[in-house]
C-alpha cells in the first residue's frame, strides 16, 4: 500500500533522517514502523525565513510493499538511430548544444556536434595550468569544451522558467544519464561539479549510440553562406559540414562575435552584470542563514543566500551562490583574469562564494554607440585592468569586505580556496567608478539586512564578468532562425537567451524543434 503526504513541515531529522522518517510517518498512519518498507520524497525544499527552520516535504510512504524500481514520475524520452536521418550541425557541446543534439534524436534527425575544445576528462589538464603554469588554452579551459562552462563550475540546476514540464524533462534527462535522485526533488537542485563530468560523458555516449556525431578540436571558423543562407561550417583544419546549424557557443566565444559582424550578420548590445567574487567562510554563512550560532547541525545542507537591491537605479545583487565551493581562473583567452565559482556535490569545503554585481546597461556604455560590441570589449578592459595588476598572471586582487566599502587597503587577506592565489589590492579602484560606488553601497545594506554578512572575515576577488553572454543574436520568437539570416539558430546563453544550465537546456530543446518543423514544412 503506497501514502502520499503533501506539504509537510517537518524539523531536519525527520526530514532527512531515514530511521526518524520511519517514527514518524508509523505514528501519522497508526501503524508499526517496520512495516515500513520505503519513504520516497517527491518534493522538498528548505524554509530558514524564521528562526526555527523546518523543511517541507511530500513525500510518498510504502508499506508491506517495495517501491517500484523507479518511484519518481519520469516524462518519457524515446531515443531512435539517426545514423542515416538529415544532418543538422551544433556548434557548441555546452548543455544548448547538447540537448539540442538528443532532442533532435528523439525527433529523427542526425546532430553533428562541432566542439573546439576537448572531451570532459581531457579538459581538467588544460584547467589545472592556469593554474599552476599561468598558462591558457584558448580552446581547453573553464568555459570551452565538452559540456561548456557548466561542466566544472558546479552544476546548479535552478531556474526561473516558468515552462514546468520543460524544466521537468530536462531533470529527467540529467537524472537518466546518471545525475543522482535528489535532482529531482530539491527544489534547488545541484548535480555537483565532481559528479557533472560522468553524466556529460554519458550524454555523449547516448549521441554516438544513436547514429549523431561529436567531434572535438573542431573549431568553426566560417559560416558557409549561399544567396543570404546559412547552409553549413568550416573548421580551422578546412573540414566542412553542411545542413541548418544550431550556434550554441556560450558566453564567452568572442571569435564567434566577431565573425558574425565580419559577415554583417545583426548582434545587438545587451545587458551584463560585472563585479567580483565574495568568499566567506562557510560556517559564518550557515550560523547566519539559520539563525544558530551553532550552524547548520548534522542535517541541514550548506546553507545559501541570494542578495538583491537597487543601487543608483541598477541592480545590485549575488549571483552563482556555491556554498561549499571554490573560485576558479575562468579566463578563456591571454590578457584576462577572470574568476567563477563551483561547488563539489557534497558542498564540503569550508568556504562560501558567490558573484556578486552590478547591473549593467548597453546606455551606460558610450550610450551613443550602436556598436554591437561595445559591451564585449567592456568586459575585455576589465579583465586586462586585473591582469596586468596582477602582474599579468592569475594571482588575483583581493581585498577584505570592510576595507572595500570603506575605500582602503588591505594589510592582510584571509585564506581562500581560489588555486592560484590572490595578493592585497585596492579593488575599489580597478573596477570602474560606477560599479565601486554601487558595490559599495550595496553591501552596507546587506550588511543591515543580515547581521554579520558584512565582514573582514570576507574577501573580495575580481574579477567576475562573465554573468551572461554581452550580445544578443536576434531569431524570430515562433521559429527561432536568425532575424535576417536563414538557415542560423542562434540558442542558449552565447546567444542571449539563457542564463543557466537548465534554461539553456530548454532553448537548445526549443531549437531542435524548430528545425525539425522547418524541415516538415519544406
Amino acid at each position: 500500500m503506497v501514502h502520499q503526504f503533501d506539504n509537510l513541515r517537518l524539523d531536519p531529522a525527520t526530514a532527512f533522517d531515514p530511521v526518524d522518517q520511519k517514527i514518524y510517518f508509523s505514528q501519522q498512519l497508526g501503524i508499526d514502523a517496520n512495516r515500513i518498507t520505503a519513504v520516497v520524497p517527491f518534493r522538498r525544499s528548505i524554509d530558514a525565513r524564521q528562526k526555527r527552520v523546518v523543511v517541507n516535504l511530500s513525500a510518498r510512504v510504502y508499506v508491506d510493499e517495495q517501491p517500484p524500481e523507479q518511484p519518481l514520475d519520469l516524462p518519457e524520452v524515446k531515443y531512435q538511430d539517426v545514423s542515416k536521418a538529415k544532418p543538422v550541425i551544433i556548434v557548441g557541446a555546452g548543455p544548448a548544444g547538447l540537448f539540442a543534439a538528443l532532442r533532435l534524436i528523439e525527433l529523427g534527425l542526425k546532430p553533428i556536434v562541432l566542439e573546439r575544445g576537448k572531451d570532459v576528462d581531457a579538459r581538467r589538464k588544460d584547467m589545472a595550468r592556469i593554474a599552476r603554469e599561468n598558462i591558457v588554452d584558448p580552446d581547453s579551459n573553464y568555459c570551452f569544451g565538452e559540456g561548456g562552462a557548466g561542466a566544472y563550475s558546479d552544476g546548479k540546476l535552478y531556474t526561473r522558467s516558468k515552462k514546468r514540464g520543460s524544466v521537468d524533462k530536462i531533470l529527467s534527462v540529467f537524472y537518466r544519464h546518471g545525475a543522482q535522485a535528489d535532482i529531482l526533488v530539491d527544489a534547488h537542485p545541484h548535480i555537483g561539479t565532481d559528479r557533472l563530468p560522468v553524466v556529460i560523458k554519458n550524454i555523449r555516449n547516448t549521441i554516438l549510440n544513436c547514429g549523431g556525431e561529436v567531434r572535438f578540436g573542431a573549431k568553426v571558423t566560417d559560416l558557409i553562406m549561399k544567396d543570404g543562407t546559412v547552409v553549413g561550417v568550416e573548421t580551422a583544419d578546412g573540414s566542412t559540414f553542411e545542413g541548418p546549424v544550431i550556434l550554441a557557443t556560450g558566453h564567452s566565444a568572442r571569435d564567434i562575435y566577431h565573425l558574425l559582424k565580419e559577415k554583417n550578420i545583426e548582434m545587438q548590445p545587451k545587458g551584463i552584470a560585472v563585479g567580483v567574487r565574495l568568499e566567506h567562510p562557510q560556517v559564518l554563512i550557515d550560523r547566519i542563514q539559520y539563525h544558530s550560532p551553532k550552524g547548520r547541525g548534522k542535517y541541514l545542507p550548506a546553507a545559501e543566500y541570494s542578495m538583491l537591491t537597487r543601487v543608483d537605479d541598477r541592480a545590485v545583487y549575488s549571483f552563482c551562490m556555491c556554498p561549499g565551493g571554490f573560485i576558479i581562473p575562468a579566463a578563456s583567452g591571454e590578457n584576462q583574469l577572470v574568476v567563477n565559482g563551483m561547488s563539489p556535490s557534497n558542498r564540503g569545503t569550508k568556504w562560501s562564494n558567490s558573484g556578486m554585481v552590478v547591473e549593467i546597461l548597453p546606455e551606460d556604455i558610450e550610450p551613443d554607440s550602436d556598436d554591437s560590441l561595445k559591451m564585449m570589449r567592456f568586459q575585455e578592459d576589465i579583465e586586462k585592468r586585473f591582469y596586468d595588476e596582477a602582474g599579468q598572471t592569475h594571482n588575483a586582487p583581493a581585498q577584505r569586505m570592510i576595507d572595500f566599502v570603506e575605500s582602503r587597503q588591505s594589510s592582510d587577506l584571509p585564506s581562500t580556496s581560489y588555486a592560484p592565489g590572490i595578493h592585497p589590492a585596492r579593488i575599489d579602484k580597478l573596477l570602474p567608478p560606477f560599479v565601486a560606488k554601487r558595490l559599495q553601497k550595496g553591501f552596507a545594506e546587506f550588511g543591515r539586512k543580515q547581521r554579520g554578512f558584512l565582514t573582514n572575515e570576507a574577501a573580495l576577488i575580481g574579477a567576475e564578468t562573465r554573468t551572461s553572454s554581452p550580445v544578443r543574436i536576434p531569431r524570430d520568437k515562433e521559429t527561432m532562425i536568425h532575424i535576417s539570416t536563414p538557415g542560423l539558430y542562434p540558442v542558449g546563453e552565447g546567444a542571449g537567451y539563457a542564463g543557466g544550465i537548465v534554461s539553456a537546456a530548454i532553448d537548445g530543446e526549443r531549437a531542435a524543434e524548430a528545425v525539425a518543423n522547418q524541415k516538415v514544412k519544406k
